[in-house]
């Protein structure tokens, strides 16, 4: 089942249509549910979407947070990004000459 919601791309003029691809049981869900909040399928996806980021903001600053920590810039960062390895296990292997 696909579900178009509305995504705003780099300039306010474009729009572009972006199909979200769900399961069946959760497209059941979301049709049953804005036909009775009398909602368009795409607006009750876009709402509880919002709702669930700003439930999980905590959640979100941390992530990002971690994010930049590990994109300084460096290559013993770029490859404990690409690896998943700590700094602690890439220094056991040998290090990393930069």
């Amino acid at each position: 089942m696909a579900l178009e919601v509305r995504v705003m791309v780099a300039t306010p003029k474009t729009v572009r249509q972006s199909p979200l691809k769900v399961d069946p049981e959760t497209d059941q869900l979301i049709s049953q549910g804005a036909h009775f909040l009398g909602l368009t399928k795409k607006d009750l996806v876009a709402e509880a979407v919002r709702v669930y980021l700003e439930q999980r903001r905590e959640d979100l600053r941390v992530g990002m947070v971690e994010a930049l920590q590990v994109l300084d810039g460096s290559l013993k960062a770029d490859v404990m990004l690409l690896t998943g390895l700590t700094t602690e296990e890439i220094d056991a292997v040998g290090g990393i000459d930069e």
